[in-house]
């Protein structure tokens, strides 16, 4: 394994994407993906390109609401191992939000190892829900402890992965969200059907059905009748939900 450098500087949050709301409703922390082991600083425009889009687009649909949006910049990029440090972050994250802006309802939204500190941090007591996307987990182990879930009930949950990921195994999310499911109803799993890691082939279904969760999660909005029934099918029906070709073109419909 790489020697782990030490990390030199605090997490920070970016500015806030779009215009700022006056009177924050919710807030949505973007976790940018992140590499297994490393204590180099992200490079700030690639680290956040996996987030950014979607970061908008929520400010967007979530503007009447008062929905802020940030995105996390990591102190450094790797995971490390116990140190967990993209976990720390979000959780850092998450403190801050409720900082600047009060009692107010936080959604986690990760990509690869971000979708991995997202659950991780799920348990934050500002955290109201969380979304992965294609997440990074680590290979089971009899000898290691699995990944933790416990920290995720009472949030409503959302994993997204692509069946073709040669990155991340959508197994392994499949696995660890039938785990969350025994303790929280509230969770629920879609498949890209062949598309990969980056899920580029169907790109606006997945920022779309982002888009339906986090807003129905933090402000009580009626989501779609496929998330509503994901959330209510009992498993594996619900953790294996395919996202159909033009998902979001008849939201709400």
């Amino acid at each position: 394994m790489a020697q782990q450098a030490t990390p030199v500087r605090g997490a920070r949050l970016g500015r806030a994407l779009g215009p700022e709301p006056t009177a924050v409703g919710g807030v949505a922390l973007l976790l940018p993906d992140g590499d297994e082991v490393s204590g180099r600083r992200p490079s700030p425009l690639l680290a956040t390109a996996s987030v950014r889009a979607l970061g908008r687009r929520l400010a967007r649909a979530g503007r009447e609401e008062g929905l802020a949006a940030h995105v996390v910049h990591y102190r450094c990029r790797g995971w490390n191992g116990s140190e967990a440090h993209l976990a720390r972050d979000a959780s850092w994250a998450a403190d801050e939000a409720v900082r600047r802006y009060g009692d107010v309802a936080v959604c986690l939204v990760g990509v690869g190892m971000g979708g991995r500190a997202a659950l991780r941090a799920g348990g934050h007591e500002a955290v109201d829900s969380v979304v992965a996307i294609a997440p990074w987990l680590p290979d089971e182990d009899v000898a290691v402890p699995p990944e933790p879930v416990k920290q995720l009930a009472g949030r409503r949950v959302l994993i997204v992965h692509g069946t073709n990921d040669r990155r991340s195994d959508p197994e392994l999310s499949f696995r660890l969200a039938a785990r969350a499911k025994k303790a929280n109803r509230d969770v629920c799993r879609f498949e890209v059907h062949t598309d990969g890691h980056g899920l580029h082939q169907y790109r606006d279904e997945v920022l779309a059905l982002a888009e339906d969760f986090v807003l129905g999660a933090l402000f009580g909005r009626a989501f779609s009748r496929p998330v509503a029934d994901a959330l209510a099918a009992p498993p594996p029906l619900g953790l294996r939900m395919p996202l159909a070709a033009g998902f979001g073109r008849s939201l709400r419909q």
